[in-house]
């Protein structure tokens, strides 16, 4: 087994443990009582602080910070400690903090997590196996995460929340309740197209005749959108209770034996009733 490799330029505690094989990158920190197993990478500029100990075959990309003090007002220096498995990515400008002495004070990372850019981990947390954070993905603290869990980017779980196992979180998605194993959990979204960026393009320099084509292209590509919401709120619309051409009302002339409909007492719905009296017109024509 060959000897840690650590660039001169580094900065490496006399107190840390390098396992055989790691590599160390020029500006990289690693502090007191940080324990690193075998064929670690710290890339330049990462920083690890501990009291924290890692498995075999982590990697620590640029300005990634691992092992911070808690985010917490009650921190006042007391021993706590990060504990991590083998073969984690964290990406740059991850953030992982150590946990607190009301909570045990210990953060817990499993094996094989992703940790995609910009994503966080608060104190006390404790992280399961093969999950991955997609960038800016944010745990409050004493959040529980099992196996195979994907946080999508950009959603934050508040505190003391659990995520079941192999779940899948949408990004952009506020998490302030436990999640279900095995569910798909995504918040709400209407985009909407307002035509084409008439300010911005005169600004760019178009004529008013290529804006106003573009307008044209809009309003034919977005055509069979805006009918298809019209024709919603049309059903919606026709089937309210009281209204002349309601499911109801329908209801009670084919009861009734509509002759001019050819389907007396058949309990056709609205739509079905509306096509028959249409195509009656269409072939008196």
């Amino acid at each position: 087994m060959s000897n840690p490799q650590i660039h001169p330029q580094a900065i490496v505690s006399p107190e840390a443990k390098l396992g055989a094989g790691t590599q160390v990158g020029a500006f990289a920190i690693i502090g007191a009582g940080v324990e690193l197993g075998e064929n670690c990478v710290l890339h330049s500029h990462a920083v690890v602080h501990g009291p924290a100990k890692f498995g075999s075959g982590n990697v620590f990309h640029s300005f990634c910070v691992i092992g911070g003090d808690p985010q917490d007002y009650t921190f006042r220096g007391e021993r706590v400690e990060l504990l991590a498995g083998n073969e984690n990515i964290f990406r740059e400008h991850v953030t992982i903090s150590r946990g607190t002495i009301k909570s045990g004070g210990i953060t817990r990372v499993g094996n094989q997590n992703f940790f995609l850019a910009y994503s966080h981990v608060g104190h006390d947390c404790e992280i399961g196996s093969g999950t991955l954070f997609v960038n800016g993905a944010t745990l409050a603290g004493h959040v529980t995460v099992q196996d195979f869990v994907t946080i999508g980017a950009f959603s934050p779980v508040h505190q003391f929340c659990r995520l079941g196992r192999y779940a899948y979180i949408g990004a952009c998605t506020v998490i302030t309740q436990d999640v279900l194993p095995f569910s798909l959990i995504v918040t709400e979204r209407e985009t909407k197209c307002f035509g084409p960026n008439t300010i911005g393009l005169e600004r760019k320099g178009f004529s008013s005749e290529r804006i106003k084509s573009l307008q044209r292209a809009f309003r034919l590509l977005t055509r069979h959108t805006r009918t298809a919401r019209f024709r919603r709120k049309g059903r919606a619309r026709h089937c309210e209770v009281g209204h002349p051409h309601s499911c109801q009302t329908h209801h009670k002339t084919l009861q009734a034996g509509d002759s001019s409909l050819g389907m007396a007492g058949s309990p056709f719905s609205c739509w079905k009733a509306r096509a028959a009296r249409a195509s009656k017109w269409r072939s008196s024509r």
